[in-house]
């Protein structure tokens, strides 16, 4: 059985409600929470964007058994990796080893704002390898020095760091993120249900360890309410990473979306009050050999709803999968 999880979704939730909704998460029975990190939505009517850092700091004060984990952090250019080990290690030790760091090549979505233009795809999976390289150097407690092709460390040491290192949950959707998951990560991070990518995560020495993935969902009992909600605010996830990862700005997320149909969204995304569906398409994770799967409620109007329902239905229809 894997393990169910909570999304904060940064991008369509006020800062304080994600502090309080994951309190509530843990509450009604959800086995870890994980955290979006943008500087953007993907779209404007999304509307909100907070610092995810300042998010999970007040997350580990309300929580006390719930692991949490960022869903994903780019340590390539918006953040310099030995930032990224320092705000990890310390969320290690404010949450007493409850955190998981996860980490992707990023969104030029993100990563443009600091002004340094967006590499071509294989120049980032080389800046993703050495950012890895420093932060699991820095989470060893030892001075550490670095001359990259891309990144420099100069005698950089953390003083703060939890009594087990902060594991490293790694972003792959391609053969060769795949082997730097394999070969960096305690974890795979993935996005879709692709037992292909999970078997190369494997076969590259990543067998037994844990693999996480994220389904969105629109639960209200309205199902009509439901999939208008998650064409309205989810119909950017029609594009596709390959597309994704290359869009500045939420005004290109809503011209690459213009086109896509409620339909087309309701072949990804169960909406409404249907327990069997959100069931079968965490099965289909399960099938293509995920241990994890957080779920995401889109709307943030809807959260108390979605973790209400949750409590009473879902959770418990889960379990028995």
């Amino acid at each position: 059985m894997a393990e169910i999880g909570y999304t904060m979704m940064c991008e369509q939730t006020p800062a304080r409600q994600l502090v309080e909704d994951v309190a509530v998460a843990e509450r009604v029975g959800f086995d870890y929470a994980v955290i979006s990190d943008h500087y953007f939505p993907w779209l404007e009517e999304m509307g909100h964007s907070p610092y995810a850092w300042s998010v999970l700091g007040a997350a580990a004060y309300v929580t006390d058994r719930l692991p949490l984990m960022t869903y994903v952090t780019c340590p390539i250019m918006r953040y310099h990796p030995a930032v990224v080990a320092q705000k990890a290690a310390t969320m290690g030790v404010l949450t007493q080893g409850r955190f998981a760091l996860g980490l992707g090549s990023g969104e030029n979505l993100n990563e443009h704002v600091v002004g340094h233009g967006w590499p071509g795809a294989d120049t980032r999976h080389e800046m993703f390898r050495e950012a890895i390289e420093i932060v699991r150097e820095l989470f060893g407690g030892r001075y550490t020095t670095y001359r990259g092709d891309f990144f420099d460390v100069d005698s950089a040491k953390l003083f703060d760091l939890p009594e087990r290192p902060v594991p490293l949950a790694i972003a792959a959707s391609g053969r060769r993120s795949a082997e730097i998951a394999a070969r960096y990560g305690d974890a795979l991070v993935a996005v879709d249900p692709d037992a292909g990518l999970v078997e190369r995560f494997a076969a590259a020495g990543g067998r037994g360890k844990p693999v996480y993935g994220q389904l969105a969902i629109s639960y209200d009992p309205d199902a009509k309410a439901a999939l208008e909600r998650a064409h309205r605010l989810w119909r950017w996830s029609a594009a596709g990473w390959k597309v994704m990862a290359e869009l500045p700005a939420p005004v290109n997320f809503a011209a690459c979306s213009a086109t896509v149909r409620p339909e087309d969204i309701a072949g990804k995304v169960p909406c409404g009050p249907d327990v069997e569906a959100v069931v079968e398409a965490v099965r289909r994770y399960v099938d293509a050999g995920f241990t994890h799967v957080a779920l995401v409620q889109i709307g943030h109007e809807h959260q108390r709803g979605f973790l209400d329902w949750s409590e009473r239905e879902l959770l418990p229809a889960l379990r028995r999968l």
